[in-house]
């Protein structure tokens, strides 16, 4: 999601350029008369040709208002990119798997562009770091989170299941948090705001262990049995959502202002039973293939940074910080590259076997993560050359070489659908 700028306000002086974004998107929703003139187009090539479009008429417009220097910082920070990375694999994660939990149709057309076009709408305010238009991309972001939790509750009521419970009501709080962000932004209460962008990481990672839990299973089961006639690997139901229970208790916790002492113990407790998840998977050697591998990591680095924030939390001398980027950048990190990865071979007829190239955007992403943390843990000096701007090469890397990989078979498979 687009974070906001703790920058100071601008001046009574300065016209706002508000009424100019909203009269764009008022001028935008009439612009779509003309799509009848384009049916024929197939869907992909004519939002191709839209970004096409776009992008230079973006970059000309950051050349005129000389604001490449905030379009750099805005791509140099990591919290920005990841919160990209989540929310879109958020996004196309629910509209794909709900469908085949509760064997409905998926998402397409209008309500699926529409979904994206709000996704994309909240990245560009964030991209430009407009402050004028920081209502319009909160309003983006919380609409596109709305229509997630609106379409999970009509499914769930359509096929009187509970399985998307769990989903309902963490990107529900993710919803509130992002709100509640927003205001103290609004109201200049800074350090309540960073108090609760702690929190929202925290519901972050309880979605992770929702989502770890749901997709664990069936791939260990698919990397034990490919013919899919057995169901060899069965986790102990009381551990399924263990993890994610104590994440809540610690939000919570954190929420009810109790002592740092309990909110510490609290994390740890959390963070631990992220780590009792990886033990589960120890299932002989194919423990080691990656495609099992990936999710046990994701699941210790959220483990990991978690009890270095508890530890913290009591008085340790570790960097808070530190712990958050573990558990964000790695856990979070780690296991949106892994689900983009099972999702692009499954969802595109092949079978479950990671390319080397996919395996080594993952060992990327695992270097980006350690050349962030260690220096905070004074485990290792500081890397050459301008701030974090390794960590940031590497980072990029990993998705760079996860596009290079399964771009050939993502376009194969739209060619198929044509």
């Amino acid at each position: 999601m687009a974070q906001p700028s703790p920058a100071s306000a601008p001046s009574e002086s300065e016209p706002s350029g508000l009424p100019f974004a909203l009269g764009a998107y008022v001028i935008w929703g009439f612009l779509p008369l003309y799509l009848l003139l384009v049916a024929s187009v197939p869907p992909f090539e004519f939002v191709g040709w839209r970004i096409i479009w776009t992008l230079p008429l973006c970059l000309l417009i950051v050349a005129v208002r000389g604001q490449f220097a905030e379009v750099r910082a805005a791509l140099a920070n990591r919290r920005a990119m990841l919160a990209l990375a989540t929310s879109a694999a958020l996004i196309g994660f629910i509209t794909t798997a709900v469908p085949e939990w509760t064997d409905t149709p998926r998402l397409k057309g209008r309500r699926l562009f529409v979904l994206a076009a709000l996704w994309g709408g909240g990245r560009l305010v964030g991209f430009a770091g407009a402050d004028f238009a920081g209502t319009l991309g909160a309003m983006c972001d919380l609409a596109w989170l709305a229509l997630l939790v609106a379409y999970m509750a009509h499914i769930s009521i359509l096929k009187r299941t509970d399985k998307l419970l769990a989903f309902i009501g963490w990107i529900a709080a993710l919803a509130v948090c992002e709100t509640a962000v927003r205001l103290c932004f609004s109201f200049e209460a800074i350090e309540l705001a960073s108090r609760l962008l702690r929190i929202s990481g925290l519901v972050f990672v309880g979605l992770l262990g929702v989502a770890l839990a749901r997709i664990t299973v069936p791939v260990t089961n698919l990397v034990l049995d490919p013919t899919e006639t057995t169901s060899p690997f069965r986790p102990h139901p009381g551990r399924l959502n263990l993890a994610p229970g104590l994440v809540a208790v610690a939000v919570a916790v954190d929420l009810a202002a109790f002592s740092d002492a309990v909110c510490g113990y609290t994390l740890i407790a959390a963070g631990a039973a992220f780590m009792d998840r990886v033990g589960e998977v120890f299932i002989g050697r194919s423990a080691l293939r990656a495609e099992v591998a990936s999710l046990a990591g994701s699941s210790a680095f959220a483990g990991i940074g978690l009890l270095l924030l508890g530890a913290a939390q009591l008085g340790a001398p570790i960097s808070g910080i530190a712990g958050l980027h573990v558990a964000l950048m790695g856990g979070l990190g780690l296991g949106v590259l892994a689900v983009f990865c099972i999702a692009g071979l499954l969802h595109t007829g092949h079978s479950l076997s990671f390319s080397r190239s996919a395996k080594l955007a993952m060992v990327c992403l695992i270097v980006a993560v350690g050349l962030r943390v260690l220096p905070d843990l004074d485990l290792m000096p500081q890397p050459p050359g301008p701030p974090y701007a390794l960590t940031a090469c590497f980072w990029a890397a990993a998705f760079l070489l996860w596009l290079k990989d399964y771009w050939p078979r993502l376009r194969n498979s739209f060619k198929a659908c044509e």
